[in-house]
């Protein structure tokens, strides 16, 4: 289990003030959709990079831009990152990940992209895994000790409650089909 992600750390640390008092249980989620992710792809570091950045970005413009609409202010929060970076090549593929990690149905785009087991990864944690994708039970009572909700799946709740008040015709505006 990959307890420190130097590039992780570094992004959460940048936003540590936007994310404010929600800090440790954003930094514990976006660890947990790491180490699911990395259970499913690879240890590879630059896959290990690709992931650690899509999970500092993949929510983040909830905090940023203060909209449950997130997924492209989030998306252009990452592009930007890249580009300072240099890291052009990897926007593509990182941008796929955070604009469909909530889509419900498989994501037939390039097979070689970690989209899927990034998707998959986020919906273990989201529902705190009752979805398993496979993963084997010990692998996800380790992941989610090590790396407790701090209060994320409530934070949630709270958002998604907001939201149907305010918009609810459409309530969840990340979901994808």
């Amino acid at each position: 289990m990959l307890t420190a992600i130097a590039i992780l750390d570094e992004l959460l640390v940048a936003h540590a003030p936007v994310l404010g008092r929600d800090f440790p249980a954003y930094r514990n989620h976006t660890y947990r959709v790491a180490n699911l992710c990395v259970a499913q792809s690879s240890t590879d570091p630059e896959q290990v990079n690709k992931i650690a950045i899509a999970a500092a970005f993949h929510d983040m413009g909830i905090w940023t831009d203060g909209t449950f609409d997130y997924l492209p202010p989030s998306g252009r929060l990452a592009t930007n990152y890249l580009d300072q970076l240099r890291r052009t090549e990897w926007t593509r593929e990182i941008s796929a990940m955070i604009l469909e990690h909530h889509k419900i149905s498989r994501y037939r785009g390039d097979p070689n992209w970690l989209v899927e087991p990034f998707r998959r990864s986020d919906w273990v944690d989201v529902t705190h895994g009752l979805r398993t994708f496979g993963l084997p039970r010990s692998l996800l009572r380790d992941i989610f000790s090590t790396w407790p909700s701090a209060g994320f799946h409530k934070k949630l709740v709270r958002l998604e409650l907001a939201r149907l008040r305010t918009h609810p015709w459409n309530p969840l505006p990340m979901m994808r089909l």
